[in-house]
């Protein structure tokens, strides 16, 4: 008898530390992951509107969308979940308040609700993502993947994890219930835990930093997406290579010259030899490595997929349509 496949991610949450380019990351995955006949929704929960530049689309909302399309036509849907929608949805699933729920947002008692409980905001975030992983339409599941740009490092644990304790206090009801079913899927392998950074010392420390703390509380860490790598080798150069050089050029070799061009030189391989290292230590950490290259001009559409096609075959497993449920109800 033939051991069943273990289940392949359908949750990516994307995380960084700020400014190592995890929104692009996030928004080029899900790209990535949009196979022929895939739908993946990505998401943004803190109300930047990060990813609808990326796209020059207009900016997101809480009704999901199409946002463009994927790699080898798929399709990709964004949405922008805001907590004080996402309660009144909850309300109304639960607690059957419909319109009344209205009547409490005018009145300033649902923002009252999630600024004295402030672990509430994150518990209805992650519960959106649940029910959007685990939505079902016509048959088959109503997307294929959802990818997050998440929090960044420094709170992406108490983010995920507040389920767990609110599941603990909760002991009954449809709150406890809730969280326990979030907590569930987010500590399942239906969900991975991507880590972006850039080869710089504080990035790279961050994401070691995260992924022991990750590994603390139980969550699924996935891949270490290594971002902004400029496409360089390092090589050996001596001074008389570079007078030699600059006399073939047609140009003078004077001393002066051609020690500053050593001195840059220099400085150019121990960057190249930093991110060596870098790449180097992420590595023991005994997870999947992906680079992405430093695209000068900035990150655009085109760019986007460009980035996409460089992740694409590390998710190659999770690009098939799905047909079934999810383990994580």
């Amino acid at each position: 008898m033939t051991a069943s496949a273990p289940p392949v991610p359908r949750l990516h949450i994307v995380t960084g530390k700020g400014g190592t380019g995890k929104t692009s990351v996030a928004a080029a995955l899900a790209l990535a992951l949009a196979g022929p006949g895939r739908r993946v929704l990505l998401v943004e929960v803190e109300g930047r509107q990060g990813i609808a530049p990326l796209f020059d689309a207009p900016s997101l909302g809480y009704q999901e969308r199409h946002l463009a399309a994927g790699l080898d036509g798929g399709e990709v849907f964004g949405q922008s979940v805001d907590a004080d929608e996402a309660l009144l949805d909850y309300l109304t699933l639960f607690y059957r308040l419909g319109s009344a729920g209205k009547v409490l947002q005018k009145f300033g008692a649902i923002d009252f609700a999630t600024t004295i409980a402030p672990g509430l905001r994150d518990i209805l975030l992650t519960g959106k993502l649940k029910e959007a992983v685990s939505r079902a339409e016509s048959g088959r599941m109503a997307y294929d993947s959802v990818v997050l740009d998440a929090p960044p490092t420094g709170r992406i644990v108490r983010f995920l994890n507040v389920t767990v304790e609110s599941g603990r206090l909760a002991k009954t009801g449809p709150i406890g219930k809730h969280s326990r079913s979030v907590a569930r899927l987010l500590h399942s392998s239906l969900t991975a835990v991507h880590l972006v950074t850039t080869p710089a010392a504080m990035p790279v420390q961050e994401t070691v930093d995260a992924h022991r703390e990750l590994l603390a509380a139980d969550l699924p860490v996935g891949h270490l997406v290594l971002n902004r790598v400029a496409a360089a080798k390092a090589v050996e150069v001596d001074h008389a290579e570079i007078a030699a050089g600059l006399t073939r050029a047609g140009l003078a070799a004077d001393e002066t010259l051609v020690a500053g061009l050593m001195e840059e030189y220099a400085a150019a391989r121990h960057e190249i030899e930093a991110v060596d290292a870098y790449r180097d230590r992420l590595e023991r950490l005994g997870r999947p490595v992906d680079e992405l290259p430093l695209l000068p001009e900035g990150v655009d559409l085109s760019g986007l997929y460009q980035l996409a096609r460089e992740l694409r075959p590390s998710f190659a497993g999770a690009r098939r349509p799905l047909s079934g449920g999810t383990d994580a109800a």
